[in-house]
């Protein structure tokens, strides 16, 4: 079996930064308020950029040292794509010159770069691609009502990318990855409803809802049994990791499942209070922007979570 390895990082986020204190001004919130129960402070929303424009600046950051025409395999992970078809894989593949690779975009809300890595690794360790390009891009502002304090005050827009390549001596060095589907309507986002010649429907925006209590719940219970589990397949103890890069979703849920492990704060990279929840694209954010602490041969996981209900921890070497 061929080994894996991160070769390069990249993000991109949107220019405009909306802030606490702005959402104050039309809903019935605070700066204080926003800050103590979640973490953040202002998040990234677009004005005049898509899905694909964040997809494809991450992506051109990821590979900017290396030829397009190398990567065999770019998977995006998204749930606000700009269009059904094409998929945004495959934009951001014509973007980049990347014509010899198979694109296609996955599912799993803020597990999608999780998920998206595993299918990206494995295609490696098979040996049917030597590069892969993993994305994960969101743009939630248009999927969340502004008139709902529960929820639109959590969430932001941006992109981060990692390129996967093949390597001797493997850096990846386990996954744990699960789905339950009976706490699904916890987080939903609906899609266009049935409209033709047999059933009509009045079509109406959708917006995400989404029971907190519930995902809090979920997540600061599944979250340590998916890290513990990653690192028993890896053979590596919990205390030779130098850095947990979580799914940036609440700065309390990142916390309890530190306490839950019993391992210092510090050691969890935190970047919520810039960008909010960015769903699939929180992840390779975060390393993209935690890679600056890390040394050659660091031990790190990365842990998403969220909608399906979805979950994934990978354990790497850095």
């Amino acid at each position: 079996m061929r080994g894996v390895k991160i070769l390069s990082t990249g993000m991109c986020v949107p220019k405009y930064k909306l802030t606490n204190e702005k959402i104050s001004t039309f809903i019935d919130t605070s700066d204080e308020w926003i800050v103590q129960r979640t973490g953040i402070r202002e998040r990234r929303i677009v004005t005049d950029e898509t899905t694909v424009s964040l997809a494809t600046n991450a992506a051109k950051e990821a590979i900017k040292d290396i030829d397009p025409l190398e990567i065999d395999l770019i998977i995006v992970g998204t749930v606000s794509p700009d269009q059904m078809m094409p998929s945004t894989a495959c934009s951001v593949q014509a973007e980049i010159g990347a014509t010899n690779a198979i694109a296609f975009d996955i599912s799993a809300a803020c597990s999608g770069f999780i998920y998206a890595s595993k299918i990206a690794i494995e295609a490696i360790n098979c040996g049917s691609a030597k590069k892969a390009l993993v994305i994960g891009a969101e743009i939630f502002s248009k999927v969340v009502d502004w008139n709902d304090r529960g929820t639109c005050i959590l969430f932001g827009d941006g992109s981060g990318a990692v390129l996967y390549g093949e390597t001797d001596e493997n850096k990846i060095l386990a996954f744990d990855v699960g789905s339950d589907g009976n706490l699904g309507q916890t987080l939903v986002l609906e899609n266009q409803p049935i409209n033709n010649l047999f059933v009509k429907n009045e079509y109406s925006p959708s917006f995400i809802k989404m029971d907190g209590r519930a995902v809090y719940r979920f997540a600061v219970n599944v979250v340590p049994k998916s890290i513990t589990k990653a690192l028993e397949k890896a053979q590596v103890n919990i205390d030779e990791i130098k850095l947990f890069v979580l799914h940036q979703a609440n700065e309390r849920i990142i916390s309890s499942v530190a306490k839950n492990l019993g391992v210092d704060i510090n050691l969890f990279f935190k970047n919520l209070d810039k960008y909010g929840n960015t769903s699939g694209a929180s992840v390779p954010i975060a390393l993209h922007e935690a890679k600056g602490k890390l040394k050659n041969g660091d031990k790190i996981v990365l842990a998403g979570f969220g909608g399906g209900l979805t979950w994934g921890s990978m354990v790497a070497q850095w």
